[in-house]
């Protein structure tokens, strides 16, 4: 039978305490710029060039239909496979700027965590001192 620890208000402050200060500090983190504003750019630019791959791709494929002539049709075709892999470098670019950003906010999340159980830490091991030089 699981035994369930019992909440307390207290507890329950602190969570609220440090829910506050994790919004706080990603709040902070998004006005400092740093090195999180070079992943806007890089999801910006990975998001136009999948679209305009994409678009550019299908467009030289419907051309290719309206040719009778093989050799406009494989030129045509060459031009709308190397916008394909505009639209995957595009791709590559956005995921990157996505996984960046992630990154930086779980890193965050876990620093703020760390410091909090390191406080905890040293609350009891400060007990734990002060226990041992009564006796």
């Amino acid at each position: 039978m699981p035994t369930e620890t019992p909440t307390t208000p207290s507890a329950d402050q602190e969570t609220l305490a440090r829910r506050a200060e994790f919004e706080e500090a990603v709040a902070g983190h998004r006005r400092k710029g740093g090195a999180a504003s070079g992943d806007r750019p890089l999801l910006v630019v990975g998001g136009l060039l999948m679209v305009g791959g994409l678009i550019g791709s299908f467009v030289q494929y419907n051309v290719t239909l309206a040719q009778d002539d093989p050799r406009d049709i494989a030129s045509t075709q060459v031009l709308a496979i190397a916008l394909l892999v505009l639209a995957v470098v595009g791709a590559a670019l956005f995921v990157a700027g996505s996984l960046g950003r992630l990154l930086r906010l779980w890193l965050l999340r876990q620093l703020l965590e760390n410091r909090e159980r390191d406080e905890r830490l040293m609350a009891r091991l400060d007990a734990a001192s002060s226990h041992w030089e009564r006796d």
